[in-house]
């Protein structure tokens, strides 16, 4: 026992003995098998703009069953990430039914703001770590067309009159972005040329293909002008405004004029429906099953910040999830940072120094649309899908949450 105790304290200490482990292979590992997503869609215009949240999380878990090629009756538990609808547990309970799922399986939903997809990652990792289950689904899935976040009331005085904070977890989202823009100067000018970046760097990503392994075909259908429904089949995001310029976006009128003149419609994240989904289990479960190995899901970790300036959460859980595994952003080929606004992304591009080209390579939020839920999860699949293409190996994705939080997630990239 002194031998191994002795073995693990110079391995501790080795130069590069952090990121060595996280990349090292054991049975006990989480890892991912599967990881798809639907297209993204422009809420109340784009392809999803009918559809229902049962039947959005259906067709994709029906691919999830037929691209696994996993006997249904081994997966014991879905987990949805949602933020609109209260339901939405009932709703992913029918779903899992009516893809072919048996009804030994368990269900439930979670909702962390703008995480709620990454959070639902982390729970069913740690359920099949701690023995609960062995194989699980996490998913993300909103449908923004007909559901958001915005507050039916105020809370209650009660509650608001006791702090400030308290009050400000009621401030709407993109005042949160004016915020940030005035409390760091964040110019109007920085953020148009970051929202621009985003569309062309997801345009470039779309004409070249990079997504077609990410995207799985989802048919549905649309109402048209003429009140009748179609069947279409959807395969690619719908909300990438091609030839995008700084120029361009410096025309778009601020959307919130009586808070701050930076933010608009063209420099924040679109309103937008989709879903995304992960298959997990340990490695040796996967290697049994003879499943492919796609990730190792490695560590996540939440940290909250003033709700006032809740944007900037990813400055705060970056730095707290790399100090807890031992490695330093030197160290992760691909960022995948939400971009709920451009005032906090560039914010936490710039404090963190991080490294643009790692990024969000595809373009993100701005670009590819927002669906509150399904982010956190939708990022898991984009950044290992380009891991794959670029035959990187760590993925660290990373997202601010509404009242003034922010989570982060660890990747190792297997295929």
């Amino acid at each position: 026992m002194a031998a191994e105790r002795l073995t693990s304290i110079i391995r501790h200490l080795a130069p590069g003995s952090s990121l060595n482990n996280i990349q090292s292979k054991n049975p006990d590992d989480i890892v991912i098998t599967l990881a798809v997503r639907t297209p993204l869609t422009k809420a109340k215009k784009g392809g999803f703009k009918d559809t229902t949240l049962e039947y959005m999380i259906y067709a994709l878990l029906e691919q999830v069953r037929l691209k696994s090629g996993i006997d249904p009756a081994l997966v014991e538990d879905f987990c949805l990430g949602n933020v609109s609808d209260a339901k939405a547990a009932y709703k992913l309970r029918a779903a899992a039914l009516a893809a072919g799922f048996p009804n030994t399986a368990g269900a439930s939903s979670v909702n962390r703001f703008c995480s709620s997809g990454l959070k639902a990652t982390a729970d069913i990792a740690h359920a099949i770590s701690n023995g609960s289950i062995e194989v699980g689904v996490a998913l993300g899935a909103e449908t923004m067309s007909i559901g958001g976040d915005a507050l039916d009331k105020p809370f209650d005085e009660a509650v608001t009159s006791k702090s400030q904070e308290a009050e400000d977890c009621m401030m709407p989202m993109g005042w949160t972005s004016e915020n940030v823009s005035k409390d760091f100067g964040v110019t109007r000018e920085k953020m148009d040329e970051f929202a621009a970046e985003s569309f062309q760097r997801a345009e470039k990503a779309q004409a070249q293909g990079w997504s077609t392994d990410e995207i799985v075909p989802i048919t549905t259908r649309v109402k048209g002008p003429d009140g009748e429904f179609k069947e279409v089949t959807l395969t690619q995001d719908d909300g990438i405004r091609k030839g995008t310029t700084k120029e361009g976006l410096g025309k778009i009128r601020a959307a919130f004029p009586q808070w701050g003149e930076t933010t608009t419609g063209g420099n924040a994240s679109q309103v937008t429906d989709g879903a995304a989904a992960v298959l997990l289990m340990k490695r040796s479960t996967a290697v049994k099953l003879g499943q492919p190995i796609v990730a190792k899901y490695v560590g996540s970790t939440v940290a909250g910040l003033a709700p006032r300036i809740m944007g900037i959460g990813p400055s705060i859980a970056i730095p707290k999830l790399l100090a807890q595994l031992g490695i330093t952003l030197a160290d992760v080929d691909v960022i995948e940072l939400n971009e709920a606004f451009a005032s906090m992304a560039v914010y936490c591009r710039d404090t963190l120094a991080l490294d643009w080209t790692k990024m969000n390579p595809r373009g993100g939020a701005i670009a590819l649309g927002h669906p509150l839920g399904a982010t956190g999860a939708r990022q898991i699949v984009t950044g290992l899908s380009e891991l794959r293409r670029t035959n990187k190996k760590i993925l660290l994705t990373s997202m601010c949450i509404g009242s003034g939080q922010g989570m982060a997630g660890l990747f190792v990239n297997e295929q």
